[in-house]
């Protein structure tokens, strides 16, 4: 037996902000069987997670390229990867087995040859929607957790900043930070997130940037008493108007730099005077790093869902075709938490 699985891909490597044209839906038959003596397992896509650093794999040369093999350069024509939920429908690996649910590295498309199985984990749903294991419980909520918690250090009562505070990672940031005792304000790029932060998940304020002319200023504003952490996930004039407002030992979680992905000349220049003096911690970090944290991560926010402590936000599309424009979306604002495409329901 076969199929006609379709999968997107790029044309030609991409240097600029992604439009439609950029992408293409491709097709190819796929035999649904493994090789006798094979351990090669076939998933089907379910639940695929949309995130913006795959623009940085997406561009002819970046830096971030040869970091690790996660970063590395997408070859225009071939399926792109990403990480999703998924359904075993074939298997030549002895742990796992057909119509079993898996978690880990699949693609943007509707069936994946996985040789030997590697990169994914048994999925048990532990009665959460499959979504949530492609988003919250994924490298977003991962990614949040490590990142306050370890890079941050916080201490109760401290003053936190989160740029992009609608976003999979910065919702969650500025969640966590309440939760633990600190005073949180969080901006976004419209007034409708903006209320949503401060209504929904009780950031104490929150403001729209694009309406704000001076961040400098917006800032001292929000925080005349300075800033304790900034956690970082757009780079760019933000982080230099953190960067002068922060106090004594601020600590800088470098996340993300989705305003330079797509526009070079928007790259961070913060006062470095202010970093010596102020002795500033600017520290960047991958998720990679922190997979020691996960069961901890795991059981600390399955209680918070549980009891309502937390709210998980989930933006979800439906079909592999809409997977160039999910992801277009993401660098015009236009996601409200998690971006995630689900491909097929089973």
């Amino acid at each position: 037996m076969e199929v006609n699985n379709r999968y997107i891909t790029i044309k030609t490597h991409i240097e600029g902000a992604p439009k439609e044209s950029d992408f293409e839906l491709k097709s190819a038959a796929l035999a649904l069987s493994i090789e006798d003596g094979s351990n090669d397992v076939i998933v089907k896509t379910l639940y695929v997670s949309i995130d913006p650093y795959q623009i940085n794999r997406m561009k002819s040369y970046s830096p971030s390229h040869k970091a690790i093999v996660g970063a590395a350069r997408i070859t225009p024509g071939e399926a792109i990867d990403g990480h999703g939920v998924a359904k075993v429908v074939v298997s030549g690996n002895p742990e796992f087995q057909k119509d079993e649910l898996v978690v880990g590295l699949i693609s943007w498309g509707e069936y994946k040859l996985v040789k030997g199985g590697g990169g994914l984990r048994k999925l048990e749903p532990m009665g959460f929607p499959l979504s949530y294991h492609a988003g919250i419980f994924g490298y977003s909520g991962l990614t949040a957790y490590s990142g306050f918690f370890e890079i941050c250090e916080p201490r109760k009562g401290e003053k936190v900043f989160v740029s992009g505070a609608s976003g999979s990672v910065g919702n969650l940031v500025g969640q966590f930070a309440k939760l633990f005792g600190c005073y949180v304000v969080g901006s976004a790029g419209n007034n409708e997130k903006v209320a949503l932060l401060k209504e929904k998940l009780g950031f104490d304020d929150a403001f729209n940037y694009k309406e704000e002319l001076d961040l400098k200023a917006t800032l001292g504003r929000y925080f005349p008493d300075g800033i304790d952490i900034y956690f970082d996930n757009v780079g760019g004039e933000m982080l230099e108007a953190a960067v002068a407002n922060m106090n004594l030992f601020g600590r800088v979680a470098a996340c993300g730099v989705i305003s330079e992905y797509t526009n070079a000349s928007k790259r961070a220049a913060p006062n470095m005077l202010d970093v010596v003096y102020k002795r500033i911690k600017i520290q960047g970090f991958l998720v990679p790093d922190h997979l020691n944290l996960y069961a901890d991560f795991i059981s600390t926010i399955s209680d918070h869902l549980r009891n309502g402590k937390i709210q998980s936000l989930e933006d979800i599309s439906n079909g592999v075709e809409s997977i160039p424009s999910a992801f277009i979306g993401l660098f015009q604002g236009d996601n409200i938490g998690k971006k995630i495409v689900c491909v097929a329901q089973d």
